[in-house]
């Protein structure tokens, strides 16, 4: 049986089922401000832009702006209830349920929480530094082959992500695949309090978000809090080639499988052989059988994520046979290693959703590997962010590395700046520079020259927003516009 995910009403799918504000106020220890008629809601959102009708608005006070201060706004786009932290007024004449919590972030959570108990699903986590959402829309496509599966939309991972992904739960579902994102120690420990996965993948530790966990051990204890969280019959899916990761076997009361390139792995993948833009094979080699196997993914830093999906299909029975034709078919996220043709026969490769040192030397080196024949290979590389005191060098050793890939570069921001100037240091002589994403569009003709048979790399962290220069070379509105 194949599973339609069934995404809020906004998304045009189907309606998810009702909750009372009865159970609101127990699950969250509430009170309501003052009577109403509204007896229940069916979808939750954080964002008073994104309400419909008869959905729960929270209001949560942030570091930029304060939710408190839309739920007028909420209440006027047809939310039926809205939980908050104190006292707020209605538009005249509304008809509402207003919920009023200590910490609106925490009983949103408990609400999630005591929505997935009510169910008998099998929870999924995944984790790690780099690549959880192409990791779980890998594993939710190769458990979808057997199971009624709900995943994450997106990358609703985090704090407030989680939970929404969670109230969408149905009788139905079998598994929910969940990626689990932090920022620092003890979020996911939260994520895994509410969602009680039995299955937790860690994909592997890197620098990033570096500002705010403060070190790389600080980011492999948080991630460890997945493993740690997991009940004794459950599973632990760690990389063996990544020995921090590695080492959270030693953390884990589960069952543990490890997956990876390296000998030491369980589940391997051998005789990997890169198929360029069109993917890659390799031998699926694991303790319960052996098979050729075509990953529609391009790049070899992408097979990890296959033998991960791998490694948790097993456990839930799913056939060797299903598991390679999953992956021949492909998982694509968008904005990761997505590849499009461009009008004039430029091959784009947008990798824009984010960046990390580590990921953008695995895209690099998938253009190393990738052929294109009389063409060139090209890239506009952005800023990588949060990456601590460090950040020049690493940025720098990105610059001195594309000078050994690249014919042309476009550096964009101002930490992207030192990417270019390494890689013309280097020897790179096509280098341009642009401040910014919107600079970049006027930039990137005139700098790069594309023309037919090249192939364009575009990646940076979120927040230089290079998605809005992709759009742009597609011809198309930027994610979210008309």
């Amino acid at each position: 049986m194949r599973l339609v995910d069934s995404p809020p009403k906004a998304a045009g799918n189907r309606v998810p089922a009702p909750i009372s504000i009865d159970d609101l106020l127990a699950a969250t220890g509430g009170r309501l401000q003052a009577p109403t008629s509204v007896r229940s809601f069916r979808l939750a959102v954080v964002d008073s832009r994104r309400v419909t009708p008869e959905s729960l608005f929270v209001a949560l006070p942030g570091e930029r702006t304060d939710g408190h201060r839309f739920v007028a706004e909420a209440v006027a786009a047809g939310a039926s209830a809205v939980l908050v932290e104190r006292e707020v007024a209605l538009p005249a004449g509304a008809d509402v349920a207003v919920v009023r919590v200590a910490d609106a972030l925490r009983a949103f959570q408990d609400l999630a929480g005591w929505w997935r108990d009510r169910f008998a699903v099998r929870v999924v986590g995944i984790t790690g530094s780099t690549g959880k959402t192409l990791a779980k829309e890998v594993t939710a496509d190769v458990l979808a082959r057997t199971l009624s599966v709900l995943r994450n939309e997106g990358n609703l991972n985090s704090e407030t992500g989680l939970p929404m992904t969670l109230l969408r739960l149905e009788p139905g579902h079998q598994v929910a695949v969940l990626e689990m994102g932090m920022y620092t120690v003890g979020e996911i420990a939260r994520l895994v309090e509410i969602s009680h996965p039995e299955v937790g993948v860690v994909l592997a530790v890197h620098p990033t978000h570096l500002e705010r966990a403060g070190s790389l051990d600080r980011i492999a204890q948080a991630k460890s809090e997945l493993p740690r969280g997991l009940p004794a019959d459950g599973l632990a899916v760690l990389n063996a080639d990544d020995p921090r990761v590695a080492a959270m076997a030693a953390l884990t009361p589960a069952r543990v499988r490890t997956f990876g390139l390296g000998r030491g792995a369980e589940v391997r993948a051998v005789d990997v052989v890169s198929e360029g833009l069109g993917g890659v094979a390799f031998t699926l080699s694991a303790p319960w059988g052996e098979q050729r196997v075509r990953s529609a993914a391009p790049g070899r830093h992408l097979v990890r994520h296959a033998l991960a999906a791998a490694a948790v299909a097993e456990h839930f029975a799913v056939p060797m046979s299903e598991i390679a034709a999953a992956l021949e078919t492909g998982s694509h996220a968008p904005h990761r290693m997505a590849v499009e043709e461009l009008p004039g026969g430029v091959t784009l490769v947008d990798d824009t959703y984010n960046a990390s040192p580590v990921s953008v030397s695995a895209a690099l080196e998938f253009l190393a590997e990738t052929p294109v024949g009389a063409g060139r290979r090209l890239a506009v590389l952005g800023d990588m962010l949060e990456l601590g005191p460090d950040e020049r060098a690493l940025h720098e050793r990105i610059g001195a590395q594309a000078a050994a890939v690249l014919d042309g570069l476009l550096a964009v921001g101002e930490r992207g700046r030192w990417i270019g100037e390494a890689a013309k240091a280097a020897g790179l002589v096509r280098v341009a520079f642009a401040p910014d994403a919107e600079a970049a569009v006027a930039a990137v003709d005139e700098a790069l020259h594309p023309v037919a048979g090249d192939v364009l790399l575009v990646k940076g962290s979120r927040g230089i927003a290079l998605d809005r220069l992709v759009a742009a070379l597609a011809g198309r509105p930027p994610d979210g516009e008309a």
